[in-house]
């Protein structure tokens, strides 16, 4: 059994008014002074960057790039297609068309040429990358870097050789002069005598006013605390 036609609303509506948008189009493009076969042309070229304006966005929203450019083409057709449909329900003297028309008519094509150009050439904007998307890690071609093998025994770090030490020098002792050493022995004889105790190192250096090395010599040949 062979299929039956069945005639779509939709698609119906769509060729009824394509056609009326495609007489106002001839109208308007031929009271501008468009005669002939140019007036026929019009129609088509509006109706052609209104499809490819419409076809660049759906491809656009697939690959989830921006489709503002597109947006705008379609928009200057579909106000060419509505301008026509609306200057032509009485609106508009067919008969005196103002010059402002006439240029926008006569400036179409180039128009119609350079938004068509545009969106088929137009290069493609990057998707916008959300923070949580990993970032492709690009792998070089060659490896620059050498890989160690792991069968081969690294190294043993080597010893800083050890510096001979200088030799400290001795440091002498201060000579004490006997008239200095018979002096602090009569200093320390009398506190003995006095305080019952022998004289403190301390006390015996306040009382010469000497520096401490040499006051700390004459304690030790004196034998004190």
């Amino acid at each position: 059994m062979g299929r039956r036609i069945r005639p779509d609303a939709v698609l119906v509506q769509a060729v009824i008014a394509g056609a009326l948008s495609f007489a106002h189009l001839h109208d308007i493009a031929a009271a501008a002074g468009q005669d002939g076969w140019k007036a026929w042309a019009y129609p088509i070229s509006v109706d052609l960057l209104l499809v490819a304006a419409w076809h660049r966005i759906r491809t656009l929203r697939a690959d989830h790039h921006a489709a503002r450019a597109a947006w705008s083409w379609f928009g200057t057709a579909l106000i060419a297609s509505l301008g026509a449909n609306i200057a032509t329900a009485g609106l508009l003297d067919l008969n005196a068309v103002p010059i402002w028309l006439r240029i926008l008519v006569a400036g179409w094509p180039a128009l119609a040429f350079l938004g068509g150009t545009l969106l088929v050439h137009s290069p493609t904007e990057a998707p916008a990358v959300s923070p949580d998307t990993p970032l492709p890690v690009d792998e070089p071609d060659s490896p620059e870097v050498e890989l160690q093998r792991d069968d081969e025994p690294e190294p043993a770090p080597t010893a800083a050789p050890e510096l001979p030490s200088a030799p400290v020098p001795a440091v002498d002792a201060p000579a004490v002069p006997p008239a200095l050493l018979a002096h602090a022995r009569k200093i320390a004889d009398t506190h003995q005598a006095t305080a019952g105790e022998p004289i403190a190192r301390d006390v015996l250096r306040a009382r010469l006013g000497l520096p401490a090395p040499m006051a700390d010599v004459i304690a030790t040949q004196l034998q004190l605390a």
